[in-house]
């Protein structure tokens, strides 16, 4: 049976109402990029314009036929037709392990009249984070060193901890260079990390996206599913590199934050794992 590759962006992504579509499809990346600038369309779901200048985030799958017609009749499209809602081309899409040419399913001109308000993230869920309230954060970096917050007196944010989130699929690298030395990353290439899950109020998100530099874009706020005691934790909000560069081993201040605030929560498998690797990189400077 033939399958295609695709990219999707709004109301198709995991725990959105329209994933059932593709209930089955094999996951490639829930970390996928590419070029185009999104809008909230005012009913319900996003568009996607062609532009070279701006990025869309999404997910990529390996879907069937049937789900790709499926695809086609929710997206309002048909190879011949010349009122189509959306058009469906074949683009490039990044991801953490690579390129992938894949379907996606752009607005047609003669309906750009429906792009509402453009969505700066490039990010559908990301654009309705404001409207949780509390949230759940996972802390897989210097972040679960509460000794930070204090000194930022931001500590009455963090306060609840949820638990131990397990999140499989990604390994911890440092892929950012900074003058003294790497920061950590999440990457999409297999294996757990592990962190601290905190309940977060909304008033939170902007000390986080400053510290984590999203304006500049340093990081960017995605969503994952993790663990907490066996239990699924679904659209947990954390945060990735956006331009991820060779590892780099991190300052001895950064790698101390980051066992400090794990010590107590994290498995001591897990710390040495860490603790291991850190000493791997610094014999490589």
């Amino acid at each position: 049976m033939e399958r295609y590759f695709v990219f999707v962006y709004g109301t198709l992504r995991r725990h959105e109402r329209n994933h059932y579509l593709i209930k089955g499809a094999e996951l490639v990346a829930e970390q996928a990029w590419t070029e185009g600038k999104l809008f909230d369309t005012g009913f319900g779901y996003p568009a996607l314009q062609e532009s070279a200048a701006d990025v869309v985030y999404g997910e990529l799958y390996l879907v069937t036929e049937d789900q790709l017609h499926r695809l086609d009749e929710l997206e309002g499209y048909s190879v011949k037709a010349l009122d189509n809602l959306y058009n469906r081309k074949i683009q490039l899409i990044s991801h953490d392990t690579g390129k992938t040419k894949a379907y996606i399913y752009t607005i047609a001109k003669h309906n750009s009249h429906i792009l509402k308000t453009p969505i700066k993230s490039g990010d559908w869920k990301e654009y309705h984070l404001r409207k949780q309230d509390p949230i759940l954060y996972f802390a897989y970096g210097s972040c679960m060193d509460h000794a930070r917050f204090k000194l930022a007196k931001v500590d009455q944010y963090f306060q609840k901890v949820t638990g131990t989130g397990i999140l499989n699929g990604y390994t911890l690298r440092y892929t950012v260079t900074m003058p003294d030395g790497g920061r950590a990353d999440i990457v999409e290439e297999g294996g757990v990390v592990e962190g601290k899950v905190y309940e977060i109020p909304t008033d939170c998100v902007p000390y986080l996206y400053k510290r984590e530099g999203v304006g500049s874009r340093l990081y960017r706020p995605t969503f994952v599913d993790l663990f907490i005691n066996g239990s699924l934790y679904k659209d947990v909000l954390t945060f990735t590199v956006v331009n991820k560069e060779a590892e780099t081993a991190p300052p001895e201040h950064y790698s101390d934050e980051i066992i400090r605030g794990g010590t107590g929560f994290l498995s001591e498998a897990y710390l040495e794992k860490l603790k291991y690797h850190i000493n791997i990189l610094c014999k490589q400077r």
